[in-house]
């Protein structure tokens, strides 16, 4: 079975065909938050706290750390976003204990970040453009660290999930000939808003089945993007979740502080026997029944993990 191990300075979370899904944090990443880049602007990294320590106590196995700011003085990302990256690492991996994932399109940033973290991060991403894979494939090597591998290429991101298909296989044959493994590849599809392409569910529920079946690797998405535009975005994720599990995903980067998502994972787990007797699934029993006598769901699941019931990391043995 194919297993992508990722580490904190404490704790190893492991991304497999037989292991309970992995739930990579969304939160912290300024993209369409106004106000916490702003914030990151101005010095200020308290959201950046607060979002890091809600995520993890909500049950996260890893954090994705985006530093994509546009500054109004200097725009230039290559300037900004490095030395933002570094701060953001050192700061969040000074607050919480899980693994993270080092997110930027800025290949500077991407290293100042792999030079900060502890452990064994995940990178996120390279995709299938020739100076993307030139860049990013190098610092996989180097640092040794598993990364997120994005179904386009120098034409875009195509409609057609054979071309979405036959990119990942020419990143993850990229990848062996610098001799990246593949169980070091976690592929993401490209999941399509469902309301634009009424297809799109079905379409990376078969890319999925594939990628695990004809390359053996994990895969991983930006699980909000299939509810794009639409109402109710949290049921149609809760929906798309446990499906995507079914089909043979092992990991998103979504938020887990709304409990309807989380809820359909910890069941998704159960009935996909990736939950040995339930366990998980009966301490999150505990959480909702907390939540529903008056506390909130983030404030539930920190006292359950406060208490040792919330974990879902890895102690690392020692060597």
């Amino acid at each position: 079975m194919t297993r992508t191990v990722v580490e904190s300075k404490s704790k190893t979370a492991v991304i497999g065909f037989d292991e309970p899904f992995c739930v990579i944090g969304e939160r912290i990443n300024p993209t369409g938050r106004k106000k916490l880049a702003a914030e990151l602007e101005a010095g200020d990294f308290s959201t950046v706290e607060k979002d890091a320590l809600e995520q993890v106590a909500c049950g996260a196995t890893m954090l994705d750390v985006n530093a994509g700011v546009v500054y109004n003085s200097n725009p230039d990302p290559n300037e900004t976003e490095p030395p933002l990256m570094r701060r953001m690492i050192e700061l969040v991996q000074g607050l919480v204990d899980v693994p993270l994932c080092i997110d930027s399109s800025v290949p500077g940033a991407l290293q100042a970040g792999l030079e900060a973290a502890e452990g064994r991060p995940l990178l996120n991403s390279v995709t299938g453009e020739e100076e993307r894979l030139e860049l990013v494939l190098p610092l996989v090597k180097k640092y040794d660290v598993p990364v997120v591998a994005i179904s386009n290429d120098d034409t875009g991101i195509s409609e057609d999930p054979d071309v979405r298909f036959a990119v990942a296989r020419k990143i993850v044959e990229r990848a062996a000939d610098h001799g990246i493994p593949a169980h070091d590849i976690v592929v993401d599809p490209l999941v399509m808003p469902v309301g634009a392409m009424a297809t799109a569910g079905r379409q990376v529920f078969s890319l999925v089945r594939r990628l695990r079946e004809e390359l053996g690797v994990n895969t991983t998405c930006g699980a909000s993007n299939i509810s794009f535009g639409l109402p109710n975005r949290h049921g149609i994720n809760a929906a798309f979740l446990p499906m995507a599990i079914q089909a043979g995903m092992t990991s998103a980067i979504m938020n887990p502080v709304r409990q309807v998502e989380m809820e359909a994972i910890k069941a998704a787990d159960f009935l996909m026997n990736c939950d040995p007797n339930g366990g998980n699934w009966i301490r999150f029993a505990r959480v909702l029944d907390a939540a529903r006598a008056g506390a909130s769901f983030a404030e539930a699941s920190k006292a359950a993990r406060e208490a040792g019931t919330g974990g879902r990391g890895r102690r690392r043995r020692a060597s």
